[in-house]
């Protein structure tokens, strides 16, 4: 069945015609009306010749001469047996096969020119896994180009040219200064079309898709071949470098996403030196911070970055950077979504020595690390496990408390091996506990912001709990944590 969207419009009494209504005005001041739309003529003209055109190649090899000829030979074979028999005197037709060492057109993508001397920007994914790589000007000029480096993460590529001479290139803007609503153009080579110009609106800034920078979001129509080219606004300035479509056919379906200039322009710097980009890294996993934890914790709204996990050694270990704390800021600037973190930090450079003010235990505290250096093939722990407790000495509590939990001490070889000194382990649940999906073999740290050092006390600690309110506990399961928030049962009357 069909789902229809309806959105909520707030008209005037005097857009329906009726009357003013006393202690009833708009509470802001009427727009202007739009006079007309642009006209993109003139700015095409001076912008037009920055944009390039790029098509990629790469070699055939006697593996790839070999698997075709494989091919050919089993499709003779089925059609020998299966499809009846070949008319007397014909020779088997074959396709002419490619010899090693020929090119072949891999791919097309587009690009452009962000200095006279012959530097072009575009996407990474352009040119990943090309042999060569050809760039072609507006007046039909082509030059092979030498890729001074790529980096997959923020999916940027910087290529150079020699054209003999001085280049049209774009100016570089500045994207932060960029509103919603705001007009801006692409040009690009969709499908091989080459310098295709295509307008809209930007729709949403700082776009979160789980890459790893925030893009810029427009209607500005998008296709195979676009990708590299540059978003530009009426200054004639490039906001943006176009790189991806939100679809579900693979074409242009009303939603593309560019990567930020200012920070495609810092990776380019980087791939420009040394041919590669390093980034910074603290050796953490982080989640997100709901609203009722925010609250138990204390915190004013739920912003920040819940540290989940501590890598043993790593620079967020020896800054002291514990399991449970809830990153609020980085040097100073505010972490408004814990997606946020992971940029800044990668952003740093290794080395640099950084500020990270966290919550713990109710207050802020300043922690100070040394950034290390990101290795893109280094992957901490995995989501939280599901390693089940072992049997200990000690017996359980006989009573489940108000959230639900039967709890028991942590024997000394297991807070040896957990690297803790208190904490209890989860023998049983029931209630709220038990509705969190917490379990058997999880390990309670702290409640409320205070450690739990044993059983006896986490129990007594429950009791006191206002069942009005939620209680924030850290659970660590496996090698990772995470605060849960949990409404204490009524008590029995």
């Amino acid at each position: 069945m069909k789902k229809t969207m309806i959105s909520a419009l707030v008209l005037s009494a005097a857009s329906l015609g009726l009357p003013a209504v006393a202690g009833f005005a708009p509470a802001y001041a009427a727009a202007p009306a739009v006079a007309g739309l642009p006209d993109f003529a003139d700015l095409v003209e001076r912008v037009g010749p920055a944009v390039v055109n790029i098509r990629t190649t790469e070699r055939i090899t006697q593996r790839d001469v070999d698997a075709a000829g494989q091919a050919d030979e089993m499709q003779e074979f089925l059609r020998r047996f299966f499809g009846g028999q070949m008319p007397r005197g014909q020779a088997p037709r074959r396709r002419n096969l490619p010899t090693p060492g020929q090119e072949i057109q891999r791919g097309i993508g587009s690009g452009f020119v962000v200095s006279a001397d012959g530097y072009v920007l575009t996407n990474a994914h352009v040119v990943d896994g090309a042999d060569e790589v050809y760039v072609t000007l507006t007046d039909k000029r082509e030059f092979k180009a030498k890729v001074l480096g790529a980096d997959a993460r923020a999916d940027v590529a910087v290529l150079k040219i020699d054209s003999g001479g001085k280049l049209p290139y774009l100016t570089i803007g500045d994207p932060n200064k960029s509103r919603v609503g705001e007009w801006v153009i692409a040009i690009g080579s969709p499908f091989n079309l080459e310098n295709t110009v295509t307008s809209g609106i930007i729709s949403a800034k700082a776009r979160d898709t789980g890459d790893l920078l925030p893009l810029i979001q427009s209607d500005v129509a998008v296709n195979p071949g676009n990708s590299g080219g540059p978003l530009i606004n009426l200054k004639g300035e490039v906001i943006g470098i176009n790189s991806q479509i939100a679809t579900l056919s693979g074409g242009y379906n009303g939603i593309s996403f560019a990567i930020p200039i200012d920070e495609a322009m810092r990776v380019a710097d980087q791939l420009k030196k040394s041919g590669k980009v390093t980034r910074g890294r603290l050796g953490v996993q982080i989640g997100e911070l709901n609203k009722d934890v925010a609250e138990s914790l204390g915190l004013k709204n739920n912003k920040g970055a819940e540290v989940t996990q501590v890598e043993p050694g790593s620079p967020a270990d020896k800054g002291g950077l514990r399991v449970g704390d809830v990153v609020i800021k980085y040097n100073g600037k505010d972490i408004d979504r814990f997606a946020d973190l992971t940029r800044m930090v990668l952003g740093t450079a290794p080395g640099s020595k950084s500020t990270l003010t966290v919550w713990r235990k109710g207050a802020p505290v300043d922690v100070h690390v040394t950034v290390g250096e990101a290795d893109p093939d280094n992957k901490v722990a995995g989501r939280p496990g599901g390693k089940k407790g072992e049997k200990k000495d000690e017996a359980p509590a006989s009573a489940v408390n108000a959230l639900g939990f039967v709890v028991s001490d942590l024997t000394a070889a297991q807070k040896r091996e957990l690297g803790v000194s208190g904490g209890v382990i989860v023998e049983d649940t029931d209630g709220p506990a038990e509705a969190a999906g917490l379990r058997q073999g999880d390990i309670l740290l702290m409640l409320n912001n205070q450690d739990i050092v044993d059983a006896k006390q986490f129990n007594a600690a429950v009791a006191k709990l206002d069942p009005k309110r939620a209680a924030a506990v850290l659970v660590r399961r496996g090698s990772q944590a995470q605060h849960f928030s949990l409404r204490p049962a009524p008590a029995a009357k």
